[in-house]
């Protein structure tokens, strides 16, 4: 009798301990998962195994760090429970999922936190309850690693430390081994990383955070030397020195950089009970005299501000760099040449202005370095206009009117604005905002309240450049969107058209990443429409427009531009409109990619 009581009492000791251990991470993974989607229907079933694999493994380190089952796993769940909440919200706000480099971007993150709207879905609020059910499910588990009473308390220690370290090892190699695309072929991963956030949901959101992993550092392009970086640029350094800079007539130059301004009609059709946006519809017709308009391929969906303004400001590429990947906080530790620094050296005021925090993605620290004389921040504005919780485009307007007003006469300047007005999210409500757009057959709150907002831009963008057709000095305005805005407020164009944001095609996916732009002067440079580029080359259009010499590195991205109009993380379209990944050209375009690097990564 007493033996088959040990045997049943060995027998309970094993369901409380190793079916848990078994099984617990397995039911944190799918948790996990079904924050974001649905994995059963979104992952192949050898993906499902490789990350089972990943979170069993990481519940052993667990496991042998704290010598405790019970509190292991409760680590594990209670870990990933709050990681995959904020992943929720991450994708909710900037449709794309928390990344490696994300730990650049936390104070900025918490800067804009409050501003949003945080809800639950019906499936988040059962995720959430199935990890609180593991939570008390893992009371039961009593293994310890210290009741092993056969050997020594500092052999045991000893036997963990070594297991720990044996998990380590084998938690670098699974790592590494993602990386390999032998792996990616057996397996049949998704390895486009320029959509993190359909890899996060076909390999599984801590895969793909461990295949982005690699590319925390930026290697060095092929054949890359100082020297050659020398030889590529000499004859547009050549050129530029035989550019003599303008002794008088240099336009004002105003950039708009319009926080997630966008025409959603790109992505479908759609009927409004009125235009939300005729002025700039206006332009894109080619009705308004003296413009240049078009599309502008962005390479950042629903935030990443900064990554647009250094495109455009550097004329660098975020293709070269890590998907993700900040450069304003992670690269620009030095001056750098850009167009602020250049209009500088001839005689321009530079100013850079953001009716918002300073600190914002390091821009009080990383403005001064791209060459800019002074920066107006939230402090600056008296007692703005704002429209919902942000200050109005127009009151940001009104400042560079004021700027303009009290500036020396003989002395152009540069105004690079980026503004706050249409910052996300668009789903609540304010007293200062009512929404006058709808969309016909769709009741989307969030698409609503941002084509009212777009509208606002419009008639504001209408209000400054009436303003300047009236002045005599000559002046340029050059405006562009930053980036589109969250699937959450475009996904119901895409229903509207019969079309699935989770599986789109190559051309859907590219138009994501368009946002009209305008170049408008107050002096004859005739009309130009169905212009496109990307914002990397822009600033050579610009300079070029405003009849002001190029440097040499503009030079140099002017004649690329020539072969190759778009050039963004996302894709390359040469001239003749074939699009493809940026790394299947990488040939035509490696001398960019070592100018690129000897700039931002080897000037001493």
């Amino acid at each position: 009798m007493k033996k088959q009581t040990g045997k049943y009492s060995k027998g309970i000791w094993a369901i409380r301990n190793f079916l848990p251990m078994l099984l617990i991470p397995i039911a944190n993974f799918y948790l996990f998962e079904a924050y974001i989607h649905n994995p059963f229907k979104d992952m192949k079933i050898q993906i499902q195994f490789l990350n089972i694999f990943l979170f069993e493994l990481l519940m052993l380190l667990f496991f042998m760090v704290l010598g405790s089952l019970k509190w292991s796993l409760r680590l594990q769940s209670a870990f990933f429970m709050l990681i995959g909440l904020a992943n929720y919200y991450v994708l909710e706000f900037r449709s794309a999922p928390i990344m490696p480099w994300d730990i650049y971007s936390f104070g900025t993150a918490m800067s804009v936190a409050g501003n949003f709207e945080y809800t639950l879905e019906k499936q988040t609020v059962f995720v959430i309850i199935g990890f609180v059910v593991l939570l008390i499910i893992e009371e039961f588990p009593n293994l310890r690693i210290s009741r092993i009473s056969i050997v020594s308390k500092k052999v045991i220690y000893a036997i963990r430390a070594v297991s720990a370290g044996i998990c380590v090892c084998l938690l670098f190699g699974f790592t590494h081994m993602l990386w390999q695309e032998s792996t990616i072929i057996k397996f049949g991963m998704y390895d486009k990383l320029f959509t993190p956030t359909v890899i996060s949901k076909r390999d599984g959101t801590a895969i793909g955070f461990l295949m982005e992993l690699q590319y925390i550092t930026v290697d060095k392009p092929s054949n890359y030397s100082a020297d050659m970086a020398e030889q590529i640029l000499e004859p547009f350094s050549e050129m530029a020195a035989e550019n003599p800079a303008p002794v008088h007539d240099a336009p004002n130059i105003i950039v708009i950089m319009n926080e997630a301004f966008s025409d959603p009609a790109v992505l479908g059709n759609f009927e409004t009970n009125e235009e939300y946006m005729p002025f700039v519809h206006s332009v894109l017709n080619g009705e308004v005299e003296n413009t240049t308009s078009g599309w502008l391929n962005v390479s950042v969906l629903g935030g990443n501000t900064a990554n647009t303004e250094f495109e455009f400001l550097t004329g660098n590429t975020m293709a070269f760099l890590p998907q993700g990947s900040v450069p304003y906080q992670q690269y620009v530790k030095g001056e750098q040449e850009s167009l602020a620094s250049h209009l500088k050296t001839l005689g321009y005021q530079t100013i850079a202005m953001h009716p918002y925090n300073s600190t914002g993605w390091d821009r009080n620290k990383v403005y001064p370095l791209l060459g800019f004389d002074k920066m107006y921040f939230i402090k600056d504005y008296s007692s703005p206009e704002k429209i919902r919780k942000y200050v109005s485009d127009r009151a940001c307007y009104d400042k560079i009117i004021e700027l303009y007003e009290e500036k020396p006469k003989d002395t152009p300047f540069f105004i690079f604005n980026v503004t706050m007005q249409n910052h996300s999210s668009y789903s609540e409500e304010f007293d200062n905002f009512t929404p006058d757009i709808t969309v016909t057959d769709s009741n989307s709150k969030t698409l609503n309240n941002y084509l009212s907002l777009m509208k606002i831009s419009d008639e504001a963008l209408e209000y400054l450049i009436d303003y300047f057709s009236t002045v005599e000095e000559d002046t340029v305005i050059i405006f562009f969107g930053d980036h589109q805005p969250t699937n959450s407020v475009v996904s119901n164009i895409w229903k509207l058209n019969g079309k699935n944001g989770n599986e789109l095609s190559e051309e859907d996916e590219a138009k994501r990443y368009k946002v009209p732009l305008i170049i408008w002067s107050n002096f004859d440079t005739g009309i130009t429409t169905d212009f496109e580029t990307s914002t990397n080359f822009l600033a050579s259009r610009v300079l070029e427009l405003s009849k002001l010499p190029l440097y040499d590195y503009s030079m140099y991205l002017k004649r690329l531009s020539e072969n190759y109009p778009v050039v963004t993380s996302m894709r390359a379209e040469n001239s003749d409109g074939e699009s493809t990944e940026v790394k299947n050209v990488m040939g035509e375009l490696n001398n960019y990619a070592i100018l690129q690097y000897n700039r931002l990564f080897d000037q001493g």
